[in-house]
């Protein structure tokens, strides 16, 4: 028996991998994050399937089921949002399964920050202008950030920010980005990537605020910070394609 934890992808049931698809619809049980989950992932389990969703579950009760499925024998699909190595809370389920001695397995997914470059039509590494993309997310309700891992200690490289859970918290995301980017840096909002009901916002560190408020955005959005996000096109062409920059598949300079 083996526990699969599946990533599901930011929501378009069409990025879901073919390897997870498989193991969706190979697994008697089947536990998914409804909040963030569409049905139509999940869709793919197998008739008759235990088909649960976990969003009003504790960690007790998601790892009780796991424990009955052990008892049987029944491998089980743990499908969850995104990527499950990035805010995916697998860690404590982990923990939980080595304790029992119970097998597992895990399956990437598309991360909601790609999803978001891929709404925003745009790549987020532009040469010469940001390099980095820094993952991160404000503590609101949930655990405290550990100690350094602020705002302004990822805002002083000046390179891409992607903040998670940061969406009612966009005034102090502004007053502390600020004095690093500037008040006219880009800034893209990206509510519900990949969904039929994607919505994207742009602005800067100055008004976007006032435009999330006025789309009465309140949730499930990511937010984008950075000079790589802007609509300027002076930076200079990738050295890797340069014909006269040789490289090991092409060892030779041409022109």
């Amino acid at each position: 028996m083996t526990v699969y934890f599946i990533g599901a992808g930011p929501g378009d049931p069409e990025l879901l991998t073919l390897k997870a698809a498989r193991r969706i619809a190979a697994c008697p049980v089947c536990l998914y994050a409804g909040s963030l989950v569409p049905e139509e992932v999940v869709a793919g389990a197998p008739q008759g399937a235990r088909v649960l969703d976990t969003a009003p579950m504790t960690l007790d009760e998601t790892h009780a089921e796991i424990l009955a499925a052990h008892r049987r024998g029944e491998d089980v699909a743990r499908v969850h949002s995104g990527d499950p190595s990035l805010y995916g809370a697998i860690a404590e389920q982990i923990r939980r399964l080595k304790a029992d001695g119970i097998a597992y397995e895990i399956i990437p997914g598309v991360p909601a920050y790609t999803a978001a470059a891929a709404a925003l039509g745009q790549e987020l590494t532009i040469p010469e202008l940001a390099q980095s993309i820094v993952l991160t997310r404000m503590s609101m309700k949930s655990t405290a950030m550990p100690e350094g891992e602020t705002l302004e200690n990822f805002a002083a490289t000046r390179t891409t920010l992607a903040i998670h859970l940061g969406i009612r918290a966009l005034r102090d995301i502004e007053r502390r980005l600020t004095p690093f980017y500037g008040a006219d840096c880009p800034v893209a909002v990206v509510y519900r990537a990949s969904w039929p009901d994607q919505q994207v916002i742009r602005g800067t560190l100055s008004d976007i605020h006032a435009k999330v408020r006025a789309a009465k955005l309140t949730r499930t959005a990511l937010i984008l910070v950075g000079p790589a996000l802007g609509e300027e096109q002076g930076f200079p062409d990738s050295a890797l394609y340069d014909p006269a920059q040789p490289h090991v598949l092409r060892p030779k300079a041409r022109g």
